[in-house]
C-alpha cells in the first residue's frame, strides 16, 4: 500500500535562491516557489494505517522551514567558492556575491538542482523523524514551480 501527500494542495512548500553554475539560464542568482511531496509504501500496522499522515507533515515543514527564504549554496560545488565569515561571499565565474550569514544555507551537497534538494530533505527527514517499522520505502519529491519537478527514494530496512 501507498500514502501519499501532495506538497502544493497540503502546503509544504518553501521559497529560495539558488545558481546553478552549469546551467546556462540557471547560472544567475534566482529563486523558486518550491513543494515537496512523499510517498510512503507500506504495509498497515495494527491502528490499519502506514504511518501518521500528521506526523509526516509535521516533520516534511519543520525541514522546509530551514530553507525558507534563503539562498541555498552547496559546500561541493567545483563551480562555486564560499567563504564564511561575517558575510557570505560567494564566487562564481566573474561573478560575486556577499549575503548576510542569516539569509543562506549551505548544503553539503555539489549543485543546489531539485534532484540534489530532494535527496538532502529525504535525509534530513530520516533524520527528524524515526519512520515506522512497517514502512517500507520513502520518495520525496521537490517541485520548483508547478509540473517540474525530481524525486529521491530510499528503502528502509525491515524491522
Amino acid at each position: 500500500m501507498k500514502l501519499e501527500i501532495d506538497g502544493w494542495k497540503s502546503r509544504i512548500r518553501f521559497s529560495a535562491s539558488h545558481i546553478v553554475p552549469t546551467s546556462e539560464k540557471c547560472e544567475r542568482l534566482h529563486g523558486h516557489d518550491y513543494a515537496v511531496h512523499a510517498k510512503v509504501k507500506g504495509e498497515p500496522d495494527s491502528t490499519g494505517m502506514i504511518m501518521d499522515f500528521t506526523i509526516l507533515k509535521r516533520a516534511l515543514r519543520e525541514v522546509v522551514e530551514e530553507l525558507d527564504h534563503r539562498v541555498l549554496l552547496p559546500a561541493k560545488s567545483p563551480h562555486m567558492k564560499i567563504e564564511e565569515g561575517e558575510s557570505i561571499r560567494v564566487t562564481v565565474g566573474e561573478k560575486s556575491y556577499s549575503l548576510p550569514p542569516e539569509d543562506v544555507r549551505i548544503l553539503d551537497m555539489v549543485a543546489t538542482s531539485a534532484e540534489h534538494i530532494a535527496q538532502y530533505i529525504l535525509r534530513r527527514l530520516t533524520e527528524v523523524i524515526d519512520l515506522p517499522a512497517n514502512v517500507r520505502k520513502v520518495k520525496i519529491g521537490v517541485d520548483e514551480g508547478p509540473g517540474q519537478g525530481a524525486w529521491a527514494s530510499m528503502n528502509c530496512k525491515p524491522a
